[in-house]
């Protein structure tokens, strides 16, 4: 394989991509060369900085620039707006970098379906390249560790899918091989993601929730917490990401609300999810409910730029105390 066949080029550099990239520098082709770009430059220097004794990493002006020189591109941004940006854009979008159908495309960023859609229809139209839906779970922690779960708009990998398995070889990189989920079409791996993000960040507010309640009646939130451990409560969110400060020594809440993933993208996940209700003909009724504590946690200066766990201080803040 030539080295221009092995190049990668990685496109958002925020709190997940960076530990992505980092995961894909240190475990690609010593030969090959990362292209990255995010909208800060100072990140992209920093990280060229970091990684410079492990291969070669070279900071790009574009998406277009990123994806000329690539055999690869990865990619994960806030949003579909910048989705569409970081693709289609005119003058600096990858559908300008230039016809290569072999370019393999994998998009990361949590947005709509139908949107997902979109996009790979006009990238495949220019013969830019296959574009798959790819988001992720996991977490900030994952993405550092390299084992984060992937919802995949593609088949399982067989012998006469030479895609899929270049698909599997590139995630593998950032992910746990025993959880990538192939979900056989494009916008299907989103579909699952936002199904279950529409869990997490719901269950997150009932965990901020109950665990209040306890602790305002008087229970210690160690035991209240360990109760709920071994009763029909257990959630993965109370274990890994409760609330409560000092009861999960590694969750964010112990860690100052150290981000895992920022109170106010709580806000575009159940947005999407509401969405997805009732493209689907579900009325999504605790997702409603829940987006709108988090719409008022996200203004809230004690949430704001935190992990969304903070909701708790939200709600336990002084001016929701009980009446005497």
């Amino acid at each position: 394989m030539s080295q221009t066949m092995e190049n990668i080029a990685f496109i958002g550099l925020g709190a997940m991509g960076y530990g992505m990239a980092r995961n894909i520098r240190k475990r690609m082709p010593p030969t090959a060369t990362l292209y990255i770009y995010d909208v800060s430059k100072s990140v992209c220097e920093r990280f060229c900085m970091e990684l410079r004794g492990i291969g070669h990493s070279v900071a790009v002006n574009s998406p277009r620039e990123a994806a000329e020189a690539s055999h690869t591109v990865i990619s994960i941004v806030p949003g579909v707006k910048e989705v569409r940006q970081v693709y289609l854009d005119a003058e600096t979008g990858i559908i300008t970098a230039g016809r290569n159908p072999s370019r393999l495309i994998l998009e990361c960023s949590t947005i709509d379906s139908q949107g997902s859609r979109d996009v790979a229809e006009q990238l495949q139209l220019a013969g830019a390249g296959t574009y798959i839906d790819t988001p992720v779970s996991g977490g900030v922690p994952a993405a550092n560790q390299g084992t984060l779960s992937f919802l995949i708009g593609h088949s399982k990998p067989s012998s006469t899918d030479p895609v899929a398995q270049r698909l599997e070889a590139v995630v593998s990189m950032m992910g746990d091989p025993q959880k990538l989920f192939y979900c056989n079409a494009i916008g299907a791996g989103l579909a699952a993601k936002i199904s279950n993000n529409y869990l997490s960040c719901s269950i997150l507010l009932a965990v901020a929730e109950a665990m209040a309640i306890g602790v305002r009646s008087g229970v210690d939130p160690k035991l209240l917490h360990e109760i709920i451990h071994n009763s029909t409560g257990q959630t993965f969110m109370a274990d890994n990401v409760q609330p409560v400060p000092g009861v999960v020594p590694h969750a964010p809440s112990s860690n100052n609300y150290r981000l895992g993933f920022k109170t106010q993208m709580m806000i575009k996940d159940l947005s999407l999810s509401v969405q997805a209700g009732y493209a689907t003909g579900i009325h999504p009724t605790v997702a409603e409910a829940a987006l709108r504590v988090y719409e008022k946690a996200a203004v809230d200066p004690q949430c704001i730029d935190r992990d969304g766990s903070s909701v708790y201080l939200h709600l336990t803040s002084p001016s929701k105390e009980p009446a005497e």
